[in-house]
């Protein structure tokens, strides 16, 4: 039930981004993000006296997890979702699974076969047959820059999975939390200030409101979740359900946006839901991971 609730926060994010986007230019909106989730973090971590990881290889990876999930992942969202055919956006972000799982399997030695791996390429061929019409139709609307973007921000959210995944059990939740967003609003408020100069956001009350609900809501809220999630599961497992993002967001545009869902994406829905049921009937429902010798570890 918490992946899923995570996976549905996720999804409010594209309208949220997308009405915000009306007020700010990309990369600031990006930072301004990324900063009100991380003080809202670094505040509630703080009242909780979680204590402060004194490894520095703790550190480090925090700070690649901030620069790879936070600044690039961001910025390649914001920017590049511009840029490229929403069919083709979704095909290329989605492509994150897969690439966490070939890093994963050097990194973290999780299996790429059995029912976990089928899953993830039956869940990656729905997103295919969902945005199949999007593809044919509007490819030649696609930029290379806004292509490159995209693939950027699935390799930074890969690797920045994979570090969270070796940090999970090791850093408080909140506080690794905290950080991440915290190095990568730095990183974008640099990047803004250099590629967006002149630009300025627009502080309205829709913008507020807006930015407050993305930031605590389908930031800082989800991604505490999903940071305690990766302690109990495996990464790949775990991965599969990201495909429920793309159809959250078609139930949310059929529900909310009057749109009507085509029967090519009520099949590649049914795909991705049988990619999670395959999944979740790989090792049972996610728990605490067992090591080789059985053992719980929590």
């Amino acid at each position: 039930m918490q992946l899923v609730v995570v996976m549905l926060l996720w999804a409010l994010c594209y309208p949220l981004i997308d009405t915000g986007l009306a007020f700010a230019p990309p990369l600031h909106f990006a930072a301004v993000r990324a900063l009100v989730a991380g003080v809202v973090l670094l505040a509630v971590a703080l009242a909780r006296r979680e204590r402060l990881p004194r490894d520095r290889g703790i550190w480090i990876q925090l700070a690649g997890a901030g620069l790879g999930g936070t600044a690039v992942g961001f910025a390649g969202m914001f920017v590049g979702g511009g840029l490229v055919t929403p069919g083709l956006a979704s095909v290329l972000a989605n492509a994150q699974p897969l690439l966490a799982a070939i890093l994963g399997f050097f990194v973290l030695r999780e299996r790429l076969l059995g029912r976990v791996g089928f899953a993830l390429g039956l869940g990656f061929g729905g997103i295919v047959v969902i945005a199949g019409p999007g593809l044919l139709a509007g490819s030649s609307n696609s930029t290379p820059v806004g292509i490159g973007f995209v693939l950027l921000a699935a390799c930074g959210v890969a690797v920045s999975n994979v570090l969270l995944k070796r940090l999970a059990g090791r850093v408080p939740p909140v506080f690794g939390v905290a950080c991440q967003l915290l190095v990568g609003a730095f990183a974008l408020a640099v990047a803004a200030r250099i590629v967006e100069p002149s630009e300025r956001i627009t502080w309205n009350l829709p913008f507020v409101v807006t930015l407050v609900t993305l930031a605590v809501l389908g930031t800082a809220v989800a991604f505490v979740l999903w940071f305690s999630l990766l302690r109990r599961a495996e990464l790949n497992r775990l991965n599969t359900y990201t495909f429920l993002t793309p159809v959250f967001g078609l139930l949310i545009a059929a529900l909310f946006y009057e749109e009507r869902l085509s029967p090519l994406e009520w099949s590649g829905a049914s795909l991705v839901i049988l990619a999670v049921v395959v999944s979740s009937r790989a090792t049972g429902s996610p728990g605490p991971e067992r090591t080789d010798r059985g053992q719980r570890r929590v």
